[in-house]
């Protein structure tokens, strides 16, 4: 097809977009661990959730586990995920002596911070977020069993009977969507005034300012490509907030590949995004992908500009600076 017969199309991509500061950090301590210690490292459950990240990680020698049971004795390095892990899972590393670096998003521990505040305080914990996410799994093992409540809808919410409506506490997964969010909150807080929540939310910058710019172009698009994996809950909170902000088809996609072109014939204006944990280079396939197909103009849309950072753990910083 030449570019004579090509459709127009107009991009609209989203700044920011992509990876944050937590991911950037996790997969850092995995390359420099390969690097300090040499191959294998071990990395309990994906890094992050990007199978194209774990896979280039994989390729420089990185092997991932499910459990800690299933690497072999020896004095090779373990990495806990950007998730977070429950308490156990570093126990049972030190009884198993382990030497294991924690990979573990500031903004996820900031939360598990909270809960164990919370729980000495003398609160009954609800911890609104989605079963079976590694994330909740990690912050409701920061505690003995049942000392969380999950909440995951405004229904839950509502059915909600704590022991003592006087005592109560919320906290939140990092990586929902900031309006659901909001609406099991005021449920909460309609029937338990007093419920005491985060000093500052718990939802990270990168999963807000990322809903935030697909509102924003969300009703211009015909449109809307999520660059993200399907176990990524930041990225399907993408694809959710686009259909709930006027965008009348939106799809998560791994790979250019994965795209389905049906849901572009009438498309004049197509948004483009990626989630938290998803490389640029997956976008510029994306961006590839429709330029083959399309004549296409780009316009960034930039809503916020993010600069922050975190340090890497300790016993690799001096080797990063050498």
């Amino acid at each position: 097809m030449t570019d004579a017969v090509k459709k127009p199309l107009k991009i609209l991509m989203c700044t920011p977009r992509g990876f944050c500061a937590g991911v950037v950090r996790a997969i850092e301590i995995v390359e420099i661990a390969l690097q300090k210690y040499g191959a294998p490292v071990y990395v309990r459950h994906e890094i992050v959730h990007n199978r194209f990240v774990v896979q280039d990680l994989e390729a420089k020698g990185a092997v991932f586990v499910e459990e800690l049971d299933e690497i072999p004795e020896g004095d090779r390095p373990v990495i806990f995920s950007a998730h977070g892990v429950p308490k156990a899972v570093p126990a049972d590393a030190k009884s198993r002596n382990m030497f294991y670096l924690d990979a573990t998003c500031p903004l996820v521990s900031k939360v598990h911070v909270e809960a164990e505040r919370h729980n000495k305080d003398g609160y009954e914990i609800i911890l609104i977020g989605h079963d079976g996410h590694p994330e909740v799994v990690g912050t409701m093992g920061q505690l003995p069993e049942d000392a969380i409540k999950l909440v995951e809808t405004v229904e839950d919410a509502a059915r909600f009977e704590p022991a003592d409506p006087d005592r109560l506490a919320y906290i939140t997964q990092t990586t929902l969507s900031i309006d659901d969010t909001a609406e099991i909150v005021a449920v909460l807080r309609g029937r338990f005034p007093d419920i005491v929540g985060p000093h500052k939310e718990d939802i990270c910058y990168a999963t807000t300012n990322r809903q935030e710019a697909v509102k924003e172009i969300a009703e211009a698009c015909d449109a809307l490509i999520v660059v993200g994996a399907p176990n990524s809950s930041n990225s399907r909170r993408l694809v959710e907030v686009a259909l709930k902000a006027g965008c009348p088809h939106a799809m998560l996609v791994q790979r250019a590949e994965e795209i389905e072109w049906d849901g572009f014939d009438a498309a004049k204006i197509v948004g483009v995004t990626a989630g938290a944990s998803a490389p640029e280079i997956l976008v510029e396939e994306v961006i590839d992908a429709l330029r083959q197909r399309f004549d296409i103009t780009i316009e960034n849309v930039t809503t916020r500009k993010e600069n922050v950072s975190f340090k890497i753990p300790r016993e690799l910083r001096q080797d990063a600076a050498e």
